[in-house]
C-alpha cells in the first residue's frame, strides 16, 4: 500500500506520478484548446511535437532516478493528453483529493487507477461535480493551504478558471485545522500574457523560508501583500510579465535544497544557486508552449 504524506511544497519527495507524454493524439484545433498559450502555438504552428515532449519528461524522469524517488506514470490512453497530471489530483497530508476538471479530460483519472487502488479506499476523496479544484490551484505551506480561484460573476464563461469558491471551502471544511487563504486570480481566455491559468503559474514556494511571485497575477494587492507578509519582501523573488509567461514559478522541489527548473531560466536559476540550492537544471519548454511546466506535470505522494 502507498502511505501518502505531503505536508508542503519542498520536503524530501519519496513518491510521485509523472504525466505522461506517449501517443499524445494530434494537435487540437483551435476551437478544443483550453488557454490562451496553446492556442497561440496551433495558430503560429509552433504547437509542440509529441516525441520532444517525450524526450523532455524523460529528463525530469531521470533527475527523479537520480535521487531516488519513486515514480509512477499513468496508463497511456492513445491520441490522449495525459500530461499535465496535477490538474486530475492532488494529495494534502495523507489524504488524496480528486479534482473535478474539465469534462473533456475524465479519462485520466482512470489512467492512474492502478495506482489509487494501492492507497488505503477511505483517504480517496471524491466531490459533487458543482465543487471544482484543480491540484495547480492547491498548495501547502506549513499550517497554510494557498488556493487560487476566481471570484468573478462570469466564472462559467472563464475556460481559465479551474478553481472555485465552492472548492475553497470544500477544502476548508476538509482541513478544518488549517489556515486556508484563497487568492482571486488574474484571468483571460484569449491573452496568455494575462492569464494565471493556476496558482503555481504565479507563485509557488521554494525552501524553507523563499518564493516565487508575479504580482500581477493577483487581481486584488491585498492578496500579493499578504504573501510579501508572510514570506518577508527579502524572500521573495519577483518574475515579470514575460517570466510568468514562460513558467518561471513552475519549478518542482525535490527538497528544500533541491529546485528542479527549466534550463532556459537563467536569471531564476541563477538566483536560487546564490541562495543555496542545487538546481537539477532541464529542458523542459516546449512542454511549456501549452500553459503548464514542471509542477504541473507532478503529483507528489509521499513526502518526508
Amino acid at each position: 500500500m502507498i502511505k501518502l504524506n505531503v505536508q508542503d511544497e519542498t520536503s524530501r519527495l519519496r513518491a510521485v506520478i509523472l504525466g505522461i507524454a506517449e501517443s499524445n493524439g494530434p494537435i487540437p484545433k483551435v476551437e478544443d484548446a483550453y488557454d490562451p498559450k496553446s492556442i497561440e502555438h496551433i495558430k503560429a504552428g509552433t504547437y509542440p511535437l509529441e516525441k520532444d515532449m517525450i524526450q523532455e519528461m524523460e529528463a525530469l524522469n531521470k533527475v527523479f532516478k537520480k535521487y531516488d524517488v519513486k515514480v509512477y506514470r499513468p496508463k497511456v490512453i492513445p491520441n490522449y493528453n495525459q500530461i499535465f497530471s496535477r490538474d486530475i489530483a492532488f494529495v494534502i497530508e495523507d489524504k488524496l483529493v480528486k479534482s473535478n476538471i474539465l469534462p473533456d479530460r475524465e479519462k485520466e483519472i482512470n489512467a492512474i487507477q492502478y495506482i489509487l487502488d494501492q492507497i488505503n479506499p477511505a483517504k480517496i476523496i471524491e466531490t459533487t461535480d458543482d465543487i471544482h479544484f484543480e491540484g495547480g490551484d492547491v498548495m501547502l505551506w506549513n499550517n497554510h493551504i494557498f488556493i487560487g480561484t476566481y471570484k468573478g460573476e462570469d466564472y462559467k464563461d472563464i475556460i481559465t478558471a479551474r478553481t472555485n469558491m465552492k472548492g475553497v471551502n470544500f477544502i476548508k471544511n476538509l482541513f478544518p485545522n488549517k489556515i486556508v487563504k484563497e487568492f482571486d486570480l488574474v484571468k483571460s481566455n484569449t491573452i496568455a500574457r494575462d492569464n494565471s491559468l493556476h496558482l503555481d503559474c504565479c507563485f509557488q514556494p521554494v525552501g524553507k523560508d523563499k518564493a516565487i511571485i508575479h504580482k500581477e497575477g493577483f487581481k486584488n494587492e491585498e492578496d500579493y501583500n499578504y504573501l510579501v507578509n508572510l514570506f518577508g519582501m527579502e524572500n521573495l523573488f519577483h518574475i515579470s510579465k514575460d517570466e510568468m509567461y514562460q513558467m518561471f514559478s513552475n519549478v518542482f522541489s525535490i527538497s528544500d535544497q533541491v529546485v528542479v527548473s527549466e534550463k532556459n531560466f537563467t536569471r531564476l536559476n541563477n538566483w536560487l544557486r546564490e541562495q543555496g540550492f542545487t538546481v537539477e537544471e532541464v529542458p523542459y519548454a516546449e512542454i511549456g508552449k501549452q500553459e503548464g511546466l514542471l509542477r504541473c506535470t507532478t503529483i507528489p505522494l509521499i513526502r518526508d
